[in-house]
């Protein structure tokens, strides 16, 4: 019996990329985001998102403490943003000059850095 493989779809977002949130409570809001996560389809963004997560006391941290950190987005929710005219778009993969798959906006038909 064969094992079957589970494969995600391409993700249209990297760590780094300028982002516009589609759904939920910072719905048109934009950050950076810090790291995605391709196998849950999900990604951190600068300041979004944010939940408290209760530390227990510690040697360090003898009273213990509640932490305020950003909690993972479904990527479904998030665009990528043109830097230069801050229009959000959807993202392309063509070949560039030199035969290699590359990112483009599709708005604006200019490859992606």
């Amino acid at each position: 019996m064969q094992k079957t493989i589970k494969k995600s779809s391409k993700i249209h977002i990297r760590r780094g990329d300028l982002v516009k949130v589609l759904a939920g409570k910072h719905k048109n809001e934009q950050g950076v985001v810090l790291k995605v996560f391709p196998k849950e389809y999900r990604a951190l963004v600068k300041g979004m998102n944010m939940i408290s997560k209760h530390i227990k006391p510690s040697a360090e941290n003898p009273k213990g403490a509640i932490e305020k950190k950003e909690a993972p987005i479904h990527i479904s929710n998030l665009m990528f943003v043109v830097a230069d005219t801050g229009q959000a778009t959807r993202v392309g993969r063509k070949l560039n000059e030199e035969g290699r798959l590359q990112r483009y906006a599709k708005k604006t038909g200019n490859f992606i850095k």
